[in-house]
């Protein structure tokens, strides 16, 4: 059989460009709102402490991002090339990419371009918006009306507070 699913192999699982930039900026959204939750969670706000907080938001988003390449890479269980780990971790650059703008918010405070104390809240505003915008955007490639659209975009950003919210209450 010619297929991927032929018995005894498994179907590959190979992403198309747009699920892996959605999932992946979906995702980054997502933990670097529950980074700055966490780690503004006991009211450290100084300078120095947003300068630590965006080294942790970006040494989370490469840990997450290699873990989850990683895990394709095991999970996938088909016959491997030995380049193929590299690529499946290339595959993860979104999630780097989704926690910038937070990483560069808590940078900016950091440095004095702006307060240190109540940059969290941007950075909250920020990655909802980020969800609103992949949501509106998929919703958009789906074929689904304006209006359509930004009704799924409201639903992604809320749906995305609801989880931000909850690792919060969590940690």
């Amino acid at each position: 059989m010619a297929d991927s699913t032929a018995v005894g192999t498994a179907p590959s699982r190979h992403q198309g460009t747009r699920e892996v930039v959605l999932f992946g900026g979906v995702y980054g959204a997502v933990l670097a709102s529950s980074m700055v939750a966490a780690l503004t969670q006991y009211g450290h706000t100084s300078a120095e402490v947003r300068g630590y907080d965006a080294a942790w938001v970006l040494v989370t988003a490469f840990a997450s991002a290699l873990a989850h390449g990683y895990a394709h890479y095991i999970a996938e269980r088909v016959p491997r090339r030995r380049w193929d780990i590299v690529l499946a971790l290339r595959n993860e650059w979104p999630l780097v990419t989704a926690v910038l703008p937070t990483v560069f918010l808590l940078a900016g405070a950091r440095w004095g371009w702006w307060p240190a104390k109540g940059v969290e809240y941007v950075a909250f505003a920020l990655n909802i918006v980020i969800l609103f915008v992949l949501g509106l955007v998929t919703a958009r490639w789906t074929a689904r009306t304006w209006p359509m659209a930004v009704l799924v975009g409201l639903g992604d950003a809320l749906l995305g507070l609801i989880v931000v919210v909850a690792n919060a209450l969590i940690k």
